[in-house]
């Protein structure tokens, strides 16, 4: 049958499992270390982040090498203590490489940003998924927070919307946003605004609003409540103790539209926040009836 038999390797040094050759690299590190070695990591095109207990940081610069190597990484940064501030500003040290600027690509849409001054939240993936299957044919959309465009590209990509202005306060992430809008052939599509959402002018004109913030997010509803025409859906993001978020929707829903000026499409889960507390999203619709005259609120 013109068969032959061959013997080598079973496997190629390629297919080798990353933290087996990450090990290896490191084998010579105390045991109490090496054990601690982390186990999962982000890509963010050519950048890798990992999170580093204490004790690791002295061999950083070795431990950065070791995992761009394993991983075909150009640079790899060590997540330090999360993101913190009204700016969701990320702490990160660079281990190894040039920096922390890349291009990310995610369900066809291309991000770039540098993850030492902007956060890219992996785990509202499916909620980015959610945006570009959303039918906003013919739709004027505002991003209230829209950061480097995680929602407003999938919108304005994929959508069908006629517009989105997409409001951003952060001048990093506004730059990357200008950019991103570029890489993915939206600038017919997108009106980008940097500034205070409170200062978006016009009233009464949004078929469709993201407020993806999470925490304070109840103190921009009354501007949201500005910017809704009647029918206007709401896409508000919150963190609340589990088993609670649907009293505190409409809670915080009845303060600014009243009772019976908004409608609760639905609230889902998008990700852990804390030990019983979850990021949840919650699909409003404003009514007829609500409150569109300024409260004391606003």
């Amino acid at each position: 049958m013109g068969l032959e038999i061959l013997s080598g390797d079973a496997y190629s040094e390629a297919s080798r499992p990353p933290m087996e050759r990450i090990r290896e690299a490191l084998s010579d590190l105390p045991a109490y270390d090496l054990a601690r070695l982390p186990e999962k990591w982000e890509r963010a095109g050519s950048a890798v982040t990992i999170k580093l207990g204490p004790s690791l940081f002295q061999y950083g610069e070795r431990i950065g090498k070791a995992y761009a190597e394993a991983l075909g990484a150009g640079s790899v940064l060590a997540d330090v203590s999360g993101v913190s501030g009204e700016f969701r500003l990320p702490d990160m040290r660079l281990l190894y490489g040039e920096g922390g600027e890349s291009v990310k690509t995610e369900n066809g849409i291309r991000y770039s940003y540098d993850v030492t001054k902007v956060m890219f939240a992996s785990g509202n993936l499916e909620e980015r998924r959610r945006m570009e299957r959303l039918d906003c044919a013919g739709e004027t959309v505002v991003d209230m927070f829209c950061g480097i465009g995680y929602f407003t590209l999938p919108i304005a990509r994929f959508a069908g919307a006629r517009c989105v202005l997409a409001c951003e306060k952060n001048p990093d992430s506004y730059r990357f946003l200008l950019e991103n809008i570029k890489l993915n052939g939206v600038e017919g599509t997108v009106i980008p605004m940097l500034g205070d959402n409170r200062a978006i002018p016009g009233a009464h004109f949004a078929d469709r609003i993201l407020m993806g913030y999470v925490q304070t997010t109840s103190e921009f509803l009354p501007k949201a409540r500005e910017l809704a025409k009647p029918g206007c859906i709401i896409h508000y993001h919150d963190t609340f103790p589990v088993g609670v978020q649907d009293e505190r929707v409409r809670r915080i829903f009845s303060e600014v539209f009243g009772e019976d000026g908004y409608e609760v499409l639905g609230i889902r889960e998008v990700k852990s926040f804390a030990p019983s507390v979850s990021h949840y999203v919650a699909d409003v619709r404003v009514r007829r009836s609500a409150r569109f005259r300024p409260s004391r609120r606003s």
